[in-house]
This record gives structure tokens, C-alpha cells and sequence, in this order.
């Protein structure tokens, strides 16, 4: 019984393990750190939208940039741009981004009654859907126009609204370093990014676009697709 006794004490005293319950772990020091590790990697993420293409001269541009950077997107694409570019938006879903919803003539809805709210997304609905054979779940209000009575519209047609935290109002055409400094200046963890590809010459967006990507990366941002059942 004595020697039962020592024996015990000694494999206490030299830390033994039997493989079983939390101290199994202690064996393999660089097991939880590695495991830490793994868990860190990609938890910095923007999102990068588009609004108001397609187009057939700057979409495209964004387009290469976006895959030389190995970069995904989310477009908020106007039905009529859609109506008229088709071929584009076929693109811009074949290269892994996602179309969504900008209404099909890019009016406030807060000022619109409901029939021609309705309208205006299930027709932008169905010329994205013809392309992408997806339906869009997202829907981005033109100027960010949202109120109570377009929640409750755009919940009523299955849509999730969706804004953006980083505006550098590069439809004002501020220039290309302009456009850089504000997104830079200002994304955090989760933002948002808005820029244009459409409703106008988006030649300085194009022109920021790689030092933003570029910047994004070598601050240890990855870039996720806008999700509409929430972030």
C-alpha cells in the first residue's frame, strides 16, 4: 500500500498525463496557439460595393481590377443599365460577385407610393434574374433613402436593406487620390464601402480602385460578398 502510495505521488509530481479530459492539451503547447491562429486569419473583412451600373465602359475596368487583385464585389445594379447591358451583368456574376437590387430607374422610394415601389424592385428582380438566373435579396435604396414605410415595403417583397458605412463621394468626382485618402482614412473592421461604377464618368474611381485594394491587403483585410440574411 506504502509503495501504491509513493508511486502515485510521484507521477503527480512529474506532471504525468493519462491522454484524457483538458490536460491531454498540455502535452502539445503549440496546439492551442496554432489552433488561436488559424481562427485569427481572415477576421479582418470589408465589403466593396458597386452602385448604379452596369456600364459598358467602367464595369468592366472595376472588373479587371477587382480580378487582378483577387477581390469580390457586391454590385447594386439599376433594372434599366441591366435592360440595356446585359452582357455586362452576365460578367459580373460569371466572375464570382454578386448582383443586387437598385431598383430598375433609381428613384427615392421614400417618395413613391406603393404600386410603383413594387415596380420598381420586382422589375429589377427580373432583369438580374434573366442574367444571373439568382434572385436578388438585397435591396439598396437610391441616396440611401430609407424610412419606416420602405423597411416595411421592401421586408413585404423578401428584401433586406443594405447601406454602407464608407462613403467618399466619388460620384463628385473629388479625384482619384481624394477617393483613396477618404476610404482610407476611414474603413474599419465590417465596413462598408461605397464607390460607382455607373450614373456617370467613374474614370477616378476606376483610378483609385487598385491603391484601395492594394492599401485594404496590405492591412490584412480579406473582402466578403454583401449577405443579406445579415452580416
Amino acid at each position: 500500500m506504502t509503495r501504491l502510495l509513493l508511486a502515485v505521488g510521484l507521477i503527480a509530481m512529474l506532471g504525468i498525463t493519462t491522454g484524457c479530459g483538458p490536460q491531454s492539451e498540455a502535452r502539445q503547447p503549440g496546439v492551442g496557439a496554432q489552433a488561436a491562429s488559424r481562427g485569427a486569419v481572415g477576421t479582418k473583412y470589408v465589403y466593396i460595393t458597386f452602385d448604379d451600373g452596369p456600364g459598358p465602359t467602367y464595369t468592366p475596368q472595376i472588373l479587371a481590377i477587382l480580378r487582378r487583385y483577387g477581390v469580390k464585389a457586391t454590385f447594386f445594379e439599376i433594372g434599366q443599365n441591366v435592360r440595356k447591358y446585359p452582357a455586362v451583368t452576365r460578367k459580373v456574376h460569371q466572375q464570382g460577385h454578386s448582383v443586387q437590387n437598385h431598383t430598375y430607374s433609381h428613384p427615392d422610394l421614400r417618395k413613391v407610393p406603393a404600386a410603383t415601389f413594387r415596380s420598381q424592385v420586382q422589375s429589377a428582380d427580373r432583369y438580374i434574374r434573366a442574367q444571373t438566373k439568382s434572385q436578388p435579396r438585397c435591396l439598396r435604396p437610391p441616396y440611401g433613402g430609407v424610412n419606416t414605410t420602405v423597411r416595411r415595403r421592401a421586408a413585404a417583397l423578401g428584401k433586406t436593406i443594405k447601406l454602407w458605412t464608407v462613403d467618399p463621394r466619388d460620384w463628385s468626382r473629388p479625384g482619384a487620390k481624394v477617393i483613396s485618402r477618404r476610404v482610407l482614412a476611414s474603413v474599419r473592421n465590417g465596413s462598408t464601402i461605397l464607390l460607382h461604377d455607373g450614373g456617370g464618368n467613374r474614370s477616378q474611381t476606376v483610378a483609385a480602385l487598385p491603391t484601395i485594394l492594394r492599401t485594404l491587403k496590405a492591412r490584412g483585410y480579406t473582402f466578403r460578398l454583401v449577405s443579406c440574411s445579415g452580416h
